[in-house]
């Protein structure tokens, strides 16, 4: 594969950003290093298509003390999401997919399901919906979110196993009742593993062969997708053996290992760089270098908020957020206790990847780290700095 064309760098101050401040938000990131919690990080921030910081800190492995690069290879989790729900529509844009089709239409193992009440199991009123899948609205839930007997049952059967297929995944998870009623409430959860699977069915191919041949290599995404080969292995960056902070460190994904799973919902890994690609193709409302993977109208559809009132369970979507179609979306420029403008959209992954993309300032940032259990205090302390940082 030829190398791609990278984005233009810029000086800080060309594109509106404080260079006194850019260089702030390493020194904080540098600290974090230092102090001990932090194994590594590459941070990146993009404005009118020019990178104006792309930086490495710390360690790519603590084990070996192996420095972090900018071209570190990361487990990038529910920053998977985002590249399916893409895929999705890319499916509903050929007419081979509508967002109104019941679940069941594609996948027949999601007829007739029951929802667990607390006076036993009764049935769905309605059947989830691909577009209760995107949304996370169609009655699913995470393991790990919670100790529901759903959620038990989630663990029972090891739902997070990589070694099944996408298509024994969907079978595994379809003989589970619902945790809600479709369409009722908001509930992240395992139904972008559900949209992998779904992909295999209507296009015909494998999830990864679909990525690789209509998003990863149309994109130039060289150092994406579900297993780090052999002569890459020694890129990939890792978290600390022990938590720092004394908690029970989480088990990542062995990227070296090419699983039966090919995950929607988690398994990608990939690059600051790589994932730059993908972010500025949505920034450009669904084109990039000549590639265009969807149409502006539809890119917009996706990322906005498609909750309305549907009301969400649990505290991750922040206050004065929605959720679109892959992304969680702000409706207002208050309430959340991070800054962003309205129609920011972002997601991040479990083991501390995170990214946002704020269209009314034409800029986006991506920090790429492994730090599973700190995720919650990094990504806000990165926001802030990268707003700190404009002009």
């Amino acid at each position: 594969m030829t190398a791609h064309k990278a984005l233009p760098h810029a000086q800080p101050a060309d594109i509106g950003l404080c260079p006194e401040r850019t260089q702030r938000l390493m020194d904080v990131l540098r600290h974090e290093v230092a102090s001990g919690r932090l194994p590594g990080a590459v941070a990146t921030i993009v404005r009118r298509g020019q990178i104006g910081l792309l930086e490495a800190v710390g360690q790519q492995d603590p084990g070996t003390g192996t420095p972090m690069k900018t071209d570190s290879i990361f487990r990038i989790y529910s920053m998977t999401k985002p590249v399916v729900s893409v895929a999705v529509m890319m499916l509903v844009e050929r007419g081979q997919l509508l967002l109104s089709d019941p679940v069941s239409r594609w996948l027949p193992e999601y007829a007739n399901q029951q929802v667990a009440t607390a006076s036993g199991l009764e049935p769905v009123r309605q059947g989830a919906t691909v577009q209760d899948l995107l949304r996370h609205t169609a009655g699913l839930t995470y393991e790990f979110l919670g100790n529901s007997p759903v959620q038990r049952q989630y663990d029972a059967v090891q739902i997070a196993s990589r070694e099944r297929t996408n298509a024994e995944f969907s079978q595994t998870l379809a003989a589970l009742p619902l945790q809600f009623q479709p369409g009722t409430v908001w509930a992240y959860s395992r139904a972008t593993d559900v949209l992998g699977r779904l992909v295999e069915v209507v296009s015909g191919q494998g999830l990864g062969a679909f990525l690789q041949a209509e998003i990863l290599g149309p994109l130039g995404m060289v150092d994406t997708g579900f297993a780090v080969p052999p002569e890459q292995h020694h890129r990939i960056a890792e978290p600390f053996a022990h938590d720092p902070d004394g908690g029970v460190p989480m088990q990542v994904h062995e990227p070296r290992d090419v699983p039966a799973l090919e995950g929607g919902g988690g398994g990608l890994m990939s690059t600051a760089m790589d994932y730059t690609r993908f972010l500025q193709c949505l920034r450009n409302r669904g084109e990039l270098d000549g590639v265009r993977l969807l149409g502006p109208h539809t890119l917009d559809f996706m990322t906005t908020d498609h909750l309305g009132s549907i009301p969400a369970d649990g505290t991750l979507l922040p206050p004065g957020h929605g959720f679109g179609l892959g992304f969680a979306v702000r409706t207002q420029l208050g309430l959340a206790p991070v800054p962003g403008s309205v129609g920011l959209y972002y997601w991040g992954g479990i083991a501390g990847t995170t990214f946002f993309i704020d269209p009314t300032l034409d800029m986006y940032a991506i920090l790429m780290i492994q730090a599973p259990n700190q995720r919650d205090y990094y990504r806000p302390l990165f926001r802030n700095l990268v707003y700190a940082a404009l002009l």
